[in-house]
């Protein structure tokens, strides 16, 4: 029997203008992408007005991104992706991820893993991801050299999840580091950017991951956030595994249940949508709602 979970996922993006916008040029990262564990099985983006330009492309990173172009005159701008999904991940256990050891050259040495060697560049500092002495400090006690890799991990996720509270509207996407810190309350795309720097700190290769999680709690039990919304996460290269996906903001690994959009640096190299306006407009409202249903699977 197939163990594929398969999700619908609709995600809508409305703008609304006090003015007329002349032209729109946009950049989203929305459709889901083919992986190990992840299976797409239809995928489009509608663009309302209809766009003069739409083009689909793989970046850099692998993901498929989306640019439209819209000339005509219009107040109002809406993106919907549409995507079927097949998910079929179970997520490594703790005391598998222990064949390496924080510290390990091995971290380093990605070639000797099969990994991508561009997989070098997420040890280092990002745009959104910066080196800061306070990150470092924090990290630190989780992640000497020569503990367990498996046994840091779950204890860096247990140490996030005891020092941050969730709470949206209090951080921006420009919100530093050092000032999450401080506060110590953010949201996924807060966590899994210090989780991010966190890891780096130590020398151990880490990646942002954007995308979806659908839950249906049991009775009694909280909604895990995230859930109907974009969600963020963290990729984590473990010798011997490859990379293995955890979530800070929910306390746990990745699995069926999240659908991967995009992975990068940090969140400014796959925000969900990006664009530039020309219009003499000066205030706008944003709608986003996403939509994450269980559908019937097929066969992997």
């Amino acid at each position: 029997m197939s163990s594929a979970h398969a999700y619908q996922v609709v995600h809508l993006t409305e703008y609304a203008y006090d003015a007329v916008v002349n032209q729109s040029h946009g950049r989203a990262h929305l459709l889901p992408r083919d992986e190990a564990g992840q299976r797409v099985l239809s995928r489009t983006v509608e663009i309302a007005p209809t766009a003069d330009e739409v083009h689909d492309h793989v970046d850099f990173y692998g993901n498929r991104s989306t640019y439209f172009r819209l000339t005509s005159p219009h107040q109002a701008l809406s993106v919907t992706s549409t995507s079927r999904v097949e998910v079929d991940r179970t997520a490594h256990p703790w005391e598998a991820m222990d064949v390496a050891r924080v510290g390990d050259r091995r971290l380093l040495e990605l070639e000797n893993e099969g990994v991508d060697l561009l997989a070098r560049e997420l040890v280092l500092p990002s745009p959104m991801v910066p080196r800061t002495a306070g990150v470092a400090a924090y990290a630190a006690p989780v992640l000497p050299a020569g503990r367990p890799l498996g046994e840091a991990l779950q204890d860096l996720l247990d140490q996030l999840d005891k020092d941050f509270t969730y709470t949206s509207g209090v951080t921006t996407v420009s919100t530093p580091l050092e000032t999450l810190l401080e506060q110590r309350t953010g949201v996924c795309q807060d966590f899994a950017h210090l989780m991010i720097c966190c890891l780096r700190s130590a020398g151990i290769a880490a990646r942002y991951v954007s995308g979806y999680l659908q839950t249906m709690p049991p009775p009694g039990k909280p909604r895990l956030v995230g859930a109907d919304a974009s969600h963020a996460w963290v990729s984590a290269l473990v010798p011997g595994l490859g990379w293995v996906d955890l979530d800070p903001t929910n306390h746990q690994l990745v699995d069926h249940r999240y659908i991967v959009v995009a992975r990068g640096r940090d969140y400014s190299d796959v925000p969900p949508l990006k664009g530039v306006i020309f219009t003499k407009s000066e205030k706008s409202t944003l709608r986003v709602s996403v939509d994450v249903q269980p559908v019937t699977p097929v066969l992997f």
